[in-house]
């Protein structure tokens, strides 16, 4: 787990990087020099202006953003938002490469990551923020948007990228009238690799973790992590563990054999009524109870259903979290492996379409898998399923329209009537 790597001053030789400044200085010459190069090979107009949109909102985020992201250290530079630009830079190498063998211009792919990449990462954040709305509602408007902006230490869903990057291509490919499906074939390997290398940054960030287990690559995360604080939370640490659904009454689901829970009599079916004398009604309320209690170090009193007095000794918590699943690694694999059998299919597709409706079909298939031992996210809907377990399975409904339609479409692909860049 490394969150930080180094800071970015927030001024350099007396002069502020941030704002108006240094900064956005660079970056107004680099949007310059882009569209002089876009202008001298298409002329300047639509091509040339489709570029403006996004580098004045760019230019409005150093502006406006970037400043309220910095601490008295500067500008803190992510794990997380290194390996996520490493990711998208990565994911469109490999499109242009591919485009230039299907001989489409590969600066349009360019142009088309560019307007893919803000969408996608709005929709990413706006995914991750309906689903965890709580952790965002501030005493203030000002501070609530500055969670929601604050986006350099993870927080981005997959599936809300997708839909976001889905927009914005769309908008893109029917302004330059490209084949769509034709496109998406082009795009789905780039897609997968980015998350293949995206996956790394939520293991440095800490974030997308797995279930306890035992087994001899399992990881642990430092206090304050999210996995040490989900398991202060469900008393793992303890060595008991209720139900990871906040509604869900706080119900003992196992204690772990040898443990200062089993000690003090804690037992597996217990319902728990009170932390030190503070009732409790559902999962959250007694998450809250316990991370409270675990910070004034006294003993921690629970109140079974069965009347059993339960006294948790007040002993030092570990350093870190129980040893835990590194699925962050195992989705990076997975994504990785799902990058290359789409390229090995490629050159066998009869018909545009078949390559991205692999990808929609393979992959929530095994990310529906791996949620089974993540636990970073409760059940969602009132269906026992994570948020993403459900969209996996709104998703694999929706393709089989999808391959009909793909089925139906004549063999060859529309990529061959395009003009050669």
């Amino acid at each position: 787990m490394l969150q930080t790597l180094f800071y970015i001053p927030q001024k350099i030789a007396g002069l502020p990087v941030f704002g108006v400044g240094l900064l956005l200085g660079v970056w107004c010459l680099f949007g310059l020099i882009l569209l002089v190069a876009v202008a001298r090979r298409g002329g300047p107009g639509g091509e040339c202006w489709s570029y403006v949109p996004l580098l004045v909102l760019v230019a409005a985020a150093i502006i406006w953003l970037l400043p309220r992201l910095c601490d008295e250290a500067g500008l803190p530079i992510r794990g997380f938002g290194t390996m996520l630009l490493v990711a998208v830079i990565a994911g469109t190498g490999l499109l242009v490469w591919r485009a230039k063998r299907a001989k489409v211009d590969p600066d349009t792919m360019v142009s088309l990551v560019f307007w893919m990449f803000v969408p996608g990462i709005i929709g990413a954040r706006l995914f991750f923020v309906i689903e965890y709305w709580p952790d965002f509602h501030k005493e203030n408007l000002s501070q609530t948007v500055g969670a929601i902006l604050s986006i350099t230490g993870g927080g981005l869903v997959v599936y809300g990228s997708l839909i976001g990057g889905m927009l914005g291509m769309l908008f893109f490919l029917h302004k330059s009238r490209l084949p769509l499906l034709a496109i998406c074939d082009l795009l789905a390997p780039s897609l997968l690799l980015g998350l293949a290398i995206g996956r790394i940054g939520c293991l440095a960030n800490g974030c997308c973790f797995g279930g306890p287990c035992d087994l001899p690559w399992a990881v642990t995360f430092p206090k304050g992590s999210f996995a040490y604080e989900q398991q202060l939370a469900r008393g793992q640490l303890w060595g008991f563990s209720i139900s990871g659904n906040r509604d869900a009454p706080p119900v003992v689901t196992e204690v772990a054999s040898g443990s200062r829970a089993e000690v003090a009599g804690l037992r597996p079916g217990d319902r728990l009524l009170a932390v030190n004398g503070q009732a409790v009604r559902s999962a959250g309320d007694m998450a809250w109870c316990l991370q409270n209690a675990s910070t004034q170090g006294d003993p921690i009193r629970l109140k079974t259903d069965h009347g059993r007095p339960v006294e948790l000794p007040a002993e030092p918590l570990p350093a870190r979290s129980r040893p835990v699943h590194p699925t962050q690694i195992y989705s990076s694999i997975n994504a990785l492996l799902i990058c290359l059998f789409l390229l090995a299919y490629g050159p066998f597709r009869r018909r545009d379409g078949e390559v991205f409706a692999l990808m929609l079909t393979i992959y929530p298939t095994t990310r529906f898998l791996l949620e089974i031992i993540r636990t970073d996210e409760g059940a969602a809907l009132g269906t026992g399923l994570s948020i993403s377990q459900n969209i996996s399975l709104l998703i694999l409904l929706a393709i089989v329209g999808l391959w009909v339609f793909v089925l139906r479409q004549p063999r060859g692909t529309a990529l061959g009537a395009l003009p050669e860049p």
